[in-house]
C-alpha cells in the first residue's frame, strides 16, 4: 500500500507491500561469477510503454523477443524444433464474441468437442490458458481471455538484461530523491478511512505505527484483498459491496516458478550442438509444462514453469522436492536425468500460494467478470485508490506494465482528488 501526503509536513510515505514482493530475485555468488534468476516477474509483455520508458531512463539494457529456438516434446518422445512460436489462439477467441452471455474456458472449449479437426488447436489454445494466463479453464471467463489475447500483450515479450532488480533500484532511488520515505518491513494492519481522510495502522519491523493521510492508493494484490480479514487487513468501514462484487470475480492463478544453476551449459554439447541457442523447451507433459534459458546470455541458469492446475498439483510438495523434480524433468527432456544432476550446482523457489502478501501468482477473470476489473479500479469516496495488475482492464493483467500504469493512473487520481478538495 501506498500512502499519499497528508496535510501536515513531512514526506509521503511508501509502504512495502506484495507488489514489489513479486519482482524476487536469487542471486547465487560463486568465486567465478554471480548468477540471477527471476522468481516471480521476469518477462516484458507487449508494448509496455511504462517499463520501456522506464528502462530507458535507468540505462538498462532489454533482450528483444523472438531471440533463439523453441523447442516441444514431439509424439516420438524426442525434442522437435518449433517453427511456429508458441503464441494465443486470439482468432479461435474471437468467436466469444457473438456468444449472448460470458461462461467458462471450459464450457467455450466443448463447443468445439465434436470437431475432431479442432483438437489440436483446443489443446495448445488450454495449455495457453492453463501455463501462461497461470488460470483454470474449469472458472476462467472466455470473454475475459478473448479481451486479453485480442489486446496483443500476449503476443510479444522480452526481458531486461539485469532483470527487474535494476529498474526497481531505480525507482527506490527516484523516490528518495523526490523526497519521499520508503518503509520496509511494514505491514499495514487497519485501514481507517473517511472522506478526505485515511488512517493507516501499520507495524514495522514489530512496531505499531500510524499514518494520517489525506488519501491512500491500495495496491495489495487481489488474492489479499479477497481475503482481507483473513489477511490481517482490515478496512473500516469496509469497501464498498461494488467493490467487494468486482474481487469475487477476479481470481488468482498457481505458479510454480523453479531456477536451476547448472555448472556447464551441457544442453548445448548434446547431439552435436543441436540446443546450443534453445531459449523455450516445452515438455509436453508432465509437472511443468515450460523450461527456458536466458538466451541469448549464456549463464547456465533454467527456469521451469508450471501454471494454473498443474501448479496446484505441486502446492503440498516441499521446497526440495519442487527442485528435485524440476530438475529431473529437465534432464528428462533430453534423456540425460544423470548428465543434469551431475552438472547441477543448486535451485531456488517461492512458493507464491503461501505467501501471504501474495496468496497466489497473478490474477485472471472469472465467468461473468468482464467488468471486474474496472469495478476494482474505481476510487472508494475520493480517498481510496486502486492499483495494481488485477486493476487493469486493457489487456495488461497479469503484467509487470499492468501494475506500473495503473500505479500512475491512480496517483493522478489522488493528486486531481486531493487538489480539487477546499
Amino acid at each position: 500500500m501506498q500512502t499519499s501526503p497528508s496535510s501536515a509536513p513531512g514526506p509521503p510515505v511508501w509502504r512495502r507491500r506484495a507488489s514489489w514482493q513479486k519482482l524476487r530475485s536469487a542471486y547465487w555468488c560463486s568465486k567465478r561469477a554471480t548468477a540471477f534468476a527471476e522468481l516471480g516477474a521476469e518477462f516484458v509483455h507487449g508494448n509496455a510503454p511504462e517499463t520501456y520508458a522506464l528502462a530507458r531512463e535507468a540505462g538498462l539494457e532489454t533482450l528483444g523477443d523472438g531471440e533463439g529456438e523453441s523447442w516441444a516434446m514431439g509424439a516420438g518422445g524426442e525434442l522437435e524444433r518449433e517453427d511456429d512460436e508458441f503464441r494465443p489462439d486470439a482468432a479461435l477467441f474471437e468467436r466469444v464474441r457473438s456468444l449472448r452471455s460470458d461462461e467458462t474456458v471450459d464450457r467455450f472449449f466443448r463447443r468445439f468437442e465434436d470437431d475432431p479437426a479442432m483438437s489440436e488447436r483446443i489443446a495448445a489454445a488450454r495449455a495457453f490458458v492453463e501455463g501462461f494466463d497461470a488460470a483454470d479453464p474449469a472458472i476462467a471467463s472466455a470473454r475475459g481471455i478473448a479481451d486479453e489475447w485480442g489486446s496483443g500483450v500476449d503476443s510479444t515479450s522480452s526481458r531486461l538484461r539485469e532483470g527487474y532488480g535494476p529498474l526497481m533500484e531505480y525507482v527506490r532511488a527516484s523516490i528518495l530523491r523526490a523526497g519521499a520515505t520508503i518503509a520496509l518491513g511494514t505491514v499495514v494492519r487497519r485501514i481507517a478511512w473517511q472522506r478526505g481522510s485515511v488512517t493507516t495502522e501499520v507495524l514495522e519491523n514489530g512496531k505499531s505505527s500510524t499514518i494520517r493521510t489525506r488519501a491512500a492508493i491500495v495496491t495489495l494484490p487481489a488474492g489479499v484483498l479477497r481475503q482481507a480479514a483473513a489477511a490481517g487487513v482490515a478496512f473500516e468501514p469496509d469497501l464498498p459491496l461494488a467493490k467487494r462484487e468486482a474481487l469475487a470475480r477476479i481470481e488468482t492463478g498457481s505458479v510454480v516458478k523453479v531456477a536451476l544453476r547448472f555448472r556447464t551449459r551441457f544442453w548445448e554439447r548434446l547431439h552435436a550442438g543441436r540446443y546450443r541457442d534453445a531459449a523455450f523447451l516445452r515438455p509436453g507433459r508432465g509437472p511443468f509444462r515450460a523450461y527456458w534459458t536466458r538466451f541469448p546470455v549464456r549463464d547456465g541458469v533454467v527456469s521451469a514453469w508450471s501454471g494454473g492446475p498443474p501448479a496446484a498439483a505441486l502446492r503440498e510438495l516441499s521446497t526440495d522436492d519442487r527442485i528435485r523434480l524440476a530438475l529431473d524433468e529437465f534432464g528428462r527432456l533430453f534423456g540425460e536425468r544423470s548428465r543434469a544432476r551431475a552438472d547441477f550446482v543448486e535451485g531456488a523457489t517461492h512458493d507464491w500460494d503461501r505467501d501471504p502478501f501474495s496468496r497466489g501468482a497473478y490474477s485472471f477473470l472469472a465467468a461473468g467478470g468482464e467488468t471486474a476489473r474496472t469495478g476494482l479500479a474505481l476510487p472508494v469516496g475520493d480517498t481510496l485508490f486502486f492499483a495494481g495488475e488485477a486493476s487493469s482492464p486493457d489487456g495488461q493483467g497479469g503484467t509487470v506494465n499492468g501494475a506500473l500504469a495503473t500505479g500512475e493512473r491512480a496517483a493522478g487520481e489522488a493528486i486531481r482528488a486531493i487538489r480539487l478538495r477546499p
